[in-house]
């Protein structure tokens, strides 16, 4: 948990907060806003130079104003993030899909399609890396028994171990993939 008084700029706090965080009505700053958000009062002015937020009202005294729905925009502008998009990607994105669409049913429908298509990629993204991670433990394993070698071992040894630790199993793709070259 985040202690009073610190801001978190690496590890946003938007997701359920954001959602949560709309139930409050007052017009928060901007330092109020980047501070619940985990953002920098200068990415939210960035954010605003692009179109991409914007101050629902001004003191009298001209500062910013953002509404509820601020941290809901902001939510949204790091997810689009996550999946890889760019600051200017996600102003074209957003600019393209009023242009494109008359009504707000058209722009629902629009971007239902548009996150099914992330929803799929993501998903095949976390099957590469669960498998990925299936390898990487299975290289590890079959290193961490790898240590009984004496220093003057030759690297070609390493291709054929007769050691008994790896019950003559033979290295996982990403270690024998090392020692492709029959130089060594």
């Amino acid at each position: 948990m985040e202690e009073a008084g610190t801001i978190e700029k690496t590890a946003p706090r938007v997701g359920t907060d954001a959602l949560a965080q709309v139930e409050d009505a007052r017009p928060l700053r901007i330092g109020e806003l980047a501070e619940r958000s985990g953002r920098t009062v200068r990415t939210l002015h960035f954010y605003e130079e692009l179109g991409l937020l914007e101050p629902s009202s001004r003191t009298k005294g001209g500062f910013r104003l953002y509404d509820k729905y601020a941290m809901l925009r902001i939510h949204w502008i790091t997810r689009l993030q996550d999946l890889g998009f760019s600051l200017p990607d996600i102003k074209t994105f957003l600019d393209g899909m009023h242009q494109r669409n008359p009504d707000a049913p058209a722009m629902m429908s629009e971007l239902r399609d548009f996150y099914r298509t992330k929803l799929q990629e993501t998903r095949a993204q976390i099957q590469r890396l669960q498998t990925l991670e299936t390898e990487l433990d299975s290289s590890l394993s079959y290193l961490e028994s790898c240590r009984t070698c004496a220093p003057s071992t030759g690297k070609h040894v390493c291709r054929a171990c007769p050691e008994e630790s790896h019950h003559g199993q033979e290295p996982p793709p990403m270690v024998a993939a090392v020692h492709l070259s029959p130089q060594d």
